[in-house]
């Protein structure tokens, strides 16, 4: 999907234009073929920057050519099975005055602007545009950590009811998208951290101010990122320890209750043989008093073994 936008002189509100201008933003979301050779024809850019940003693996960085220079940025996006992932996304700057967007798939963070919500945004300020973009995005990153902490606490009564296998690998699972959050928050401080020096992009008045502001969001991701994940693996450990331990009283149970069991099976085996034992066989009571003992013998093995903690 290919879109032109570009900000009213007049009323300063984004709009949707049909044709592409000086200083509008070229939104483009999975792109068809005629869709990139659009743009290409258009800003007469490097290929290679709009093909790279169809990759689903593109690692957030700044990369310059002769006349464009590209960012790329890591965003969370919700997979379809619910479960939360990072996706890239390329911002384009040309020398010739155009604004290009680039996303595999659509991302949530060009919404705002899209819906013209976004203060003092200007197609024509494509530096201001690129550091509000990366505000945005620390800025949602803490809104779906809040979420899957809010999953991790459910996953945790969960797990203080029943202990399934099914319901640690649930906890994996999100261990896992917090890693992927860990490692793309920081990619991208690397990327403020680079834009913050002025040498790839200039920078202008207010825009340090809000480049400070984003380094601040996404530095408190990664520390919510970080704690969130230390939580998980200690719920994980704890509950990983708690099924050992029960496995471990069953089989201590299970042991305890075979020695218990077998005093009688050895009584009257010992009593079964085809020996006589004076007295013992020809007394008709002999049964009983054989069964009599088997149970005072399995009794107080029994209590002998509960005093121990083996039973």
């Amino acid at each position: 999907m290919l879109r032109f936008y570009k900000t009213n002189a007049k009323t300063k509100d984004l709009e949707k234009i049909d044709h592409p201008e000086t200083d509008c933003w070229m939104d483009l979301v999975a792109p068809t073929e005629s869709e990139i050779e659009t743009v290409l024809n258009t800003t007469h850019i490097d290929e290679d920057l709009i093909r790279k940003m169809l990759d689903d693996d593109e690692i957030p960085r700044i990369e310059t050519s002769e006349n464009a220079t590209m960012t790329v940025i890591d965003v969370p996006i919700a997979d379809e099975d619910g479960e939360y992932i990072t996706n890239p996304v390329g911002i384009i700057v040309t020398d010739n005055n155009f604004l290009i967007t680039i996303s595999p798939s659509s991302a949530t963070v060009f919404n705002i602007f899209r819906d013209n919500k976004m203060r003092d945004f200007r197609t024509a300020k494509k530096t201001r545009f690129l550091i509000q973009v990366l505000n945005i995005a620390a800025a949602e990153y803490l809104k779906v950590l809040d979420e899957v902490y809010r999953e991790i606490e459910t996953k945790e009564e969960v797990l203080k009811k029943s202990t399934r296998n099914e319901d640690l690998i649930d906890l994996l699972a999100t261990e896992k998208t917090l890693v992927y959050f860990m490692s793309s928050l920081k990619e991208n401080a690397l990327v403020l951290e680079r834009l913050g020096k002025g040498i790839v992009l200039p920078l202008y008045e207010g825009d340090i101010d809000l480049l400070e502001d984003a380094e601040i969001e996404n530095r408190q991701a990664i520390d919510m990122a970080g704690i969130y994940r230390e939580i998980l693996s200690s719920i994980t450990d704890t509950y990983a320890t708690i099924v050992s331990n029960n496995l471990n009283n069953v089989m201590k149970f299970l042991a305890g209750m075979t020695i218990v069991v077998s005093v009688p099976t050895i009584i009257s085996s010992f009593f079964g043989m085809n020996v006589t034992f004076g007295v013992i066989a020809s007394n008709p009571f002999s049964a009983l008093a054989l069964l009599v003992l088997s149970i005072l013998a399995s009794v107080t093995i029994a209590i002998i073994l509960k005093k121990k903690g083996l039973l």
